[in-house]
């Protein structure tokens, strides 16, 4: 499937966006038009830890990470977002659990949180369909735990190629130092183990990719 681009001008100008297919068929018909896209810049914040929500950000383009601080003030990434929902959590909460960080410019659609929420409460279909994506989210969130129990750094790095790249091909959009947040290790670490991964001919580096390779 071909990324959706659109750009910082298009979404701050047109008077009616265009919502991507996958959010067209989730949300009622009545929703669309309340949707606004945004466009945030790398390192940019689209929300902060304790603030009231107000929106549901579905990321059309760039990348998202919900991320903490750790006990020693470390960044702890708690979801990456390339294209879909991020904060779902906060749908029915008083405050954002997490920070919203976009780590590389980044296109989203903002949907109101008031109106959703009322919309899931009278729409017992969109109910549905909501529940079914979350579902689908749930068992990406799963695959990532599993990830972290591996005690393993190589297994995992191959863990995170297999289950979140396509045909052994994973795009690393943002630098490996983020990519060790998400991993849960230090980026030296992460950098000792491609090249070691490397020497062993098990992956391939290139430009902002890793790559399956089979052994000779």
């Amino acid at each position: 499937m071909c990324p959706i681009r659109i750009y910082a001008y298009d979404l701050g100008h047109m008077k009616s966006i265009v919502l991507p297919p996958s959010l067209k068929a989730l949300l009622p018909l009545q929703m669309h038009e309340l949707c606004q896209g945004a466009f945030y810049k790398k390192n940019e914040r689209l929300f902060l830890t304790g603030k009231k929500p107000e929106w549901m950000f579905y990321v059309i383009a760039g990348e998202v990470t919900l991320e903490r601080t750790g006990l020693q003030g470390e960044s702890v990434v708690l979801q990456r977002t390339r294209l879909g929902f991020v904060s779902e959590a906060s749908l029915k909460t008083a405050k954002y659990h997490c920070d919203g960080l976009a780590i590389t410019d980044t296109n989203v659609i903002k949907v109101p949180i008031t109106e959703l929420s009322g919309a899931l409460d009278r729409d017992p279909d969109f109910a549905s369909r909501w529940i079914s994506m979350l579902n689908t989210e749930v068992k990406r969130l799963r695959l990532h735990c599993e990830r972290l129990s591996m005690k393993s750094i190589k297994d995992r790095v191959l863990h995170l190629i297999n289950t979140e790249g396509k045909n052994g091909e994973y795009q690393v959009n943002t630098g490996l130092k983020s990519l060790a947040g998400e991993l849960g290790v230090t980026h030296e670490a992460l950098y000792r183990t491609l090249a070691a991964l490397e020497k062993t001919r098990t992956i391939r580096r290139g430009e902002g990719m890793l790559t399956l390779t089979e052994k000779p």
